[in-house]
Order: structure tokens, then C-alpha cells, then sequence
């Protein structure tokens, strides 16, 4: 196992890595509306949007410091705050993904990190 981690991304807010490379897989974990330049939260005022489009914007930093880009994802965990954001947040993951249309899970969980909207975790072949 090799852990992975870039400044382009923001810090662990914890005792992990942004990624762990293992088994051929890049195992990404979560990421929130966080700014990586900064390393502050992000809320947009509650805008899902806009956190989607952030996440999502670190998610493929972490990528790119293996060579790799949503293209490499099998597999994603999406977490909202609420489930009423769901067809936010997708309208934006789907603009992401584009025709690449990989695994995923999409849960309600009672509280996110820093009170975020949204997290999304990815597993990629590296």
C-alpha cells in the first residue's frame, strides 16, 4: 500500500490520507466542499451546487496526482445531508462524468464533516 497525497488537494482534515494506492485501485477518500489554495470550508450558503462542483474539483485533483481522471472511476460514494439535494447534486456529477457512468452508492447520512452538504469518497483503476 502507498499513500497519496498532493497539495492541489485540500489537507486530511484527520489521521488518513486523501488516497491510499493498493491492489492495482486508487482508494480516494471523501472529499468536501473544502478549498484547496486555502484549506477553508466552502458552504456556498448552503448551495449544493456549488459544493458538488468542489468536491468533485478535488476528487479529480486527487486523481491527477496518480495520471489519472474521472475516466479511471469504477466505483463512487455519494453522501448527502439531505436527499432532497439529490437531483442538484446529480445534475452536477452527471455534467462531470459525462458518458462514463461508473458504480455508485448515494446515501442520506444523518451528519457530515463540518456540516457539509455534500462528500464523495471514489475508487479508481489505477
Amino acid at each position: 500500500m502507498k499513500p497519496i497525497n498532493t497539495d492541489k488537494a485540500p489537507k486530511a482534515v484527520g489521521p488518513y490520507s486523501q488516497a491510499m494506492e493498493a491492489g492495482g485501485f486508487l482508494f480516494c477518500s471523501g472529499q468536501i466542499p473544502i478549498d484547496p489554495a486555502t484549506n477553508e470550508l466552502k458552504l456556498f450558503d448552503g448551495d449544493v451546487t456549488a459544493q458538488t462542483k468542489l468536491v468533485l474539483s478535488n476528487l479529480k485533483a486527487v486523481l491527477a496526482a496518480k495520471g489519472l481522471t474521472l475516466k479511471s472511476v469504477v466505483k463512487t460514494g455519494v453522501f448527502l445531508a439531505d436527499m432532497n439535494d439529490f437531483v442538484k447534486m446529480n445534475e452536477v456529477y452527471a455534467a462531470e462524468f459525462g458518458d462514463h457512468k461508473p458504480a455508485r452508492a448515494c446515501i442520506q447520512a444523518a451528519r457530515l464533516p463540518k456540516d457539509v452538504r455534500v462528500e464523495i469518497e471514489a475508487i479508481a483503476e489505477l
